[in-house]
């Protein structure tokens, strides 16, 4: 942006990410889902995922996850913890990670892989879903390309 001023806040030195996305994603059945991602912000990473359908409406936090909050009136109360990922100060509210790997599903992924093998059974979350998730991705940049118009996914 042509009026930005870097006041040391933020960190800009990241080049492989994007500072910020959304994708308005309408599927075949009507039912629309809006993500949102963004690295560089102040709080830290924050990435949700709304779903508005016919019959419910569902927000996920996917990052920070609003599982514990928790207020610390100085900074050195928590020097030395770590609260969560990209958070610039631990002072003042904060959404601390209990368990970072698990709310974020790692060992969940790891343990499907293991039982896959030894099912001798597809995983959840297969290489066609990985396709599919690139497809969408990649669909955002095309629709951004051509200043947010629609793209339309084949399957």
């Amino acid at each position: 942006m042509k009026n930005y001023r870097d006041v040391g806040f933020l960190r800009t030195t990241y080049d492989d990410i994007e500072d910020y996305g959304q994708m308005h994603v309408t599927f075949d059945d009507g039912t629309v889902a809006d993500v949102f991602s963004t690295e560089l912000v102040m709080g830290g990473v924050h990435n949700w995922l709304e779903v508005f359908a016919n019959n419910h409406r569902t927000r996920c936090n996917l990052n920070p996850t609003d599982a514990l909050e928790t207020y610390n009136p100085r900074e050195d109360f928590l020097k030395d913890v770590y609260v969560t990922e990209k958070l610039g100060t631990k002072q003042g509210w904060s959404n601390p990670a209990p368990d970072e790997d698990w709310q974020h599903g790692y060992p969940q992924e790891f343990q499907d892989f293991m039982a896959s093998v030894a099912a001798n059974r597809s995983p959840l979350s297969s290489g066609d879903l990985a396709r599919d998730t690139i497809a969408v991705l990649y669909s955002a940049y095309l629709s951004a390309e051509r200043r947010g118009a629609e793209v339309e996914l084949r399957q």
